[in-house]
């Protein structure tokens, strides 16, 4: 997939079509694939990355990108596509600067997970088919993709695109709502363990911001934590109050707007399960106003910001047992 994607970038550089590429290039490690911009053929050949560690979810970029002059085009996996379209939607991206090829993808890996399976050393990984063939300090071995998966590939929400201009792969099928077991298994504790389980995640955070920067919803020019009049500038927490106010803020400043990809979880150095505070409030909207899915479409309203006289009110009219 790699040469294909290079060949295409190159054919789109040289046409003129586009001035720039946005894809992927090496990181400091083997497996910490990193969003890139090319400019030119030559570094496009010798910079260019594609593997099975290409998770990065590349829409953000397109904020800026898509405000500089001439045309970019940027290489979109399904799931960064809700969230590309997403910021069309809200007039965060200048659509006719931005030409859309999808990448079709079964799953990204998770080196962690690659670990966790006692498998250590790893110098480079390869995909063969279903099976992951890794050069390690002790030798080759393999696992299945499947094992290897990050959590949000592993229960992928849709595998189909929300928009490309041209395709390079497959377009896939919706998922099911697998991806709702572990808010479920939360929502099944008491309200002493769920604050209990909370605490434990939340009590990590070092406040580094890399959830928040990486967030497509998250794109407001200055972020009220930057703010210093607004008694919450960006510092290290200083009580536990602080440290659950950050996160729960920022999870109902998106709600609606979140596309469930994943990114908090995938940058946060402190593996705080990010992503679940956002899938509990998609949850809980699917459940009061209907299936919506952010990012799905231009036309849609999203629940936060529309209003129906039949609106349920929580523990009002709405009958939600011990959730």
């Amino acid at each position: 997939m790699q040469a294909r994607l290079i060949q295409r970038a190159k054919e789109l550089l040289e046409s003129g079509e586009v001035e720039r590429v946005l894809g992927w290039t090496a990181g400091e490690f083997f497996y910490d694939l990193t969003p890139a911009v090319f400019t030119t053929v030559e570094v496009l050949e010798k910079d260019f990355r594609y593997n099975v560690f290409a998770g990065a979810n590349l829409s953000k970029y397109l904020i800026a990108e898509s405000r500089k002059p001439g045309k970019i085009a940027a290489f979109l996996k399904p799931c960064d596509s809700y969230s590309f379209l997403q910021l069309v939607k809200e007039h965060r991206i200048n659509r006719e600067n931005v030409y859309v090829v999808g990448v079709g993808c079964e799953g990204k890996c998770d080196m962690e997970k690659i670990r966790a399976a006692g498998i250590k050393g790893v110098l480079d990984v390869k995909q063969n088919g279903d099976t992951l063939v890794l050069d390690t300090l002790y030798g080759e071995k393999t696992m299945a993709v499947a094992d290897a998966l990050a959590e949000r590939c592993a229960v992928c929400k849709s595998k189909k695109f929300a928009i490309y201009d041209e395709l390079i792969g497959e377009d896939g099928e919706d998922s099911d709502d697998s991806r709702f077991a572990e808010v479920r298994r939360l929502e099944a504790m008491t309200p002493e363990e769920r604050f209990a389980f909370w605490r434990g995640e939340l009590s990590r955070c070092i406040r580094c911001n890399a959830c928040r920067n990486v967030c497509p919803a998250c794109s407001c020019e200055k972020c009220v934590f930057d703010n210093p009049a607004s008694g919450v500038e960006n510092k290290a927490a200083a009580s536990s109050f602080e440290e659950n106010m950050f996160h729960i803020i920022r999870a109902f400043h998106v709600a609606g707007r979140c596309t469930d990809c994943g990114e908090c979880s995938r940058v946060c150095p402190q593996h705080i399960p990010l992503h679940l505070l956002n899938r509990k409030l998609i949850s809980d909207m699917n459940e009061l106003y209907g299936a919506y899915q952010a990012g799905a479409d231009m036309e849609s309203r999203p629940p936060m910001v529309d209003f129906r006289q039949n609106d349920p009110e929580p523990s009002i009219v709405h009958e939600r047992g011990n959730r």
